[in-house]
Order: structure tokens, then C-alpha cells, then sequence
């Protein structure tokens, strides 16, 4: 059996940098801009699974990749699992692993028995997993999101939740170190630290990551395999690269791929405001 592109990385480098799963924004242009700037591994938006399977519009909408873009991961939000396999076995052979969306807080989400709602059914996060680990062979890798288990015993829960995971066949984790009701407060780096020394498969820690610099901490004190990116590297693409503002160069080739891929104005747009939001002053920001 070939090796996995994906776990290769985390036997190959002191730290994978990873462009996070984000809605919208971590679509095919914006996943080659970040390639450029030491990202090592990159996650399509989150696809809500049985749309894709059912509708071809949104195939092309949620999915779109090339020779050059991998390894990826592609991320699909679940909560039946032949959905979620059907789903697997469509992309398998376009990337490198699929992960299962069991962190999104969003209220549509959670009403709907997708994302952080799934911390709360491990029978069924279980079930979802091993489907597709039955159904796809490796290197094909099955990795899962998750947050911290909002329970009395945080610590003892999320551990017993990755446990559970890791028995049933998952290549990684990925965790955000906050619960699904905290927003804005600080990762908890001591639940992340706990859980890497409580698992095999590797880690990628995900929450506050806006620098190289806070990256390379947040594995020093938690031990963490990768380092999962998402407003950071919205607001500067070539962070993983060492520079502390998107550098004129990183625009250069935004401009140059939105054009070489047929972005969308909206699209070419809103990336450019979020890497000019530290490089622009105020006033011209307003106007751009």
C-alpha cells in the first residue's frame, strides 16, 4: 500500500501548516495563493454532504481543484453515514482524505444536526467515521473537526471523545480549543496539550492563530503536529511564510490567479479587504 501524501507531511516536517476549512473563502484560488507561502496542507470549505450528492450545482459550486492543489483535504458536514461515504467515494479520487465538520457552531448548523451537534451523538460520529474508513481504502486518510466537549469534566470527555476516535480508524485530529458556545475567549491550550499526549494519530491545533510566531508557540506548549489557521491567514496569506503583514508580492499573485481562474469580482474583492485590512491606513481602507 502507498504511503499517505498526508501523514508523509507530518513525519516530514516539524510543523504542518494548515489553511483551514472556511465557508466561502478556502476555495481553490485562495488555497493556491496560501501554497505559495509554506502552507503544507489545505481544506476545502465545508459541503454540506448529501447537497453534493444530490445536486450537480453544487458540485461545481463547493468543489472545484486542480493537479497542482494537493495534498487537500475536503470537509463535509454529516449526520447520516452512507451520505457521508457516498459523498467520500465522489471526491476520492480528486484529493487526498475527506474530514467530518464536528465543530461548527453555527446555530443553522446545530438545528439542523450538523457540526458541534454531532459532540453530543459519538455512537453517530463513530458510525460516520468508520463507513467511509470501511468503504475507502488508504492512503485515503478520514479525519473529524472537533471543539471541546462542553461537559462538567471538559478535560475527561473530549480525551474519552478522541480515544473513541482514534479506535476507530481516524488518520488525524483536528481540534478547536474552544467550546461551541465560546466565540471569542482564549483557546484552551491546556485541553489541547492534555489531548496530544493522550493520542497516537497526529494533532492540529486550530483557534487564534494569526502569526508564524504564535504557531510555532502554540506547538511548544501543546506538543501539537500541525497548526490549523483561519482569520490569520484570511488577513495575511503568506503568514505561514514569516511575515507579519501580507506582503505586496502576495497581493501581486492574488491578482495575477483570480484572473488565470475566473474568480468573481465579489470573491477577488472581499480577499483583497482582508489582506489590506493591516497594509492600508484607515482612510483609504473606507474607500477601497
Amino acid at each position: 500500500m502507498a504511503d499517505s501524501v498526508v501523514l508523509n507531511l507530518f513525519n516530514e516536517n516539524k510543523l504542518v501548516n494548515v489553511c483551514a476549512p472556511m465557508v466561502r473563502y478556502s476555495k481553490l484560488a485562495f488555497r493556491t495563493l496560501t501554497r505559495r507561502y509554506n502552507c503544507h496542507l489545505c481544506f476545502t470549505p465545508m459541503i454540506l454532504a448529501d447537497s453534493f450528492i444530490c445536486s450537480a450545482k453544487a458540485r461545481s459550486n463547493e468543489f472545484t481543484t486542480n493537479k497542482e492543489d494537493r495534498p487537500l483535504i475536503v470537509q463535509f458536514a454529516a449526520k447520516d453515514a452512507n451520505q457521508f461515504a457516498i459523498a467520500a467515494e465522489m471526491v476520492a479520487s480528486y484529493c487526498d482524505g475527506v474530514d467530518l465538520n464536528c465543530g461548527c457552531p453555527q446555530s443553522w448548523a446545530m438545528k439542523e444536526g450538523y457540526g458541534a451537534h454531532l459532540l453530543d451523538k459519538p455512537h453517530l460520529i463513530r458510525d460516520l467515521v468508520l463507513q467511509v474508513r470501511n468503504r475507502i481504502p488508504g492512503p485515503f486518510t478520514v479525519s473529524v473537526k472537533i471543539r471541546i466537549v462542553e461537559k462538567f469534566e471538559i478535560f475527561r470527555n473530549t480525551i474519552e471523545l478522541c480515544r473513541m476516535l482514534e479506535k476507530v480508524g481516524i488518520s488525524f485530529l483536528t481540534v478547536h480549543a474552544r467550546t461551541p458556545k465560546q466565540r471569542h475567549q482564549p483557546i484552551n491550550t491546556d485541553a489541547l496539550r492534555e489531548i496530544k499526549s493522550s493520542i497516537q494519530v497526529p494533532l492540529i491545533g486550530n483557534g487564534d492563530i494569526k502569526t508564524n510566531d504564535g504557531a510555532h508557540n502554540l506547538q511548544t506548549y501543546t506538543g501539537c503536529d500541525g497548526v490549523m489557521a483561519a482569520r490569520g491567514i484570511l488577513s495575511n496569506p503568506a503568514m505561514f511564510a514569516g511575515y507579519a503583514t501580507t506582503p505586496f508580492t502576495c497581493v501581486e499573485d492574488w491578482i495575477a490567479i483570480s484572473k488565470q481562474t475566473n474568480v468573481s469580482f465579489q470573491c477577488f474583492h472581499h480577499h483583497l479587504v482582508f489582506m489590506l485590512e493591516k497594509v492600508l491606513p484607515k482612510s483609504k481602507r473606507l474607500i477601497f
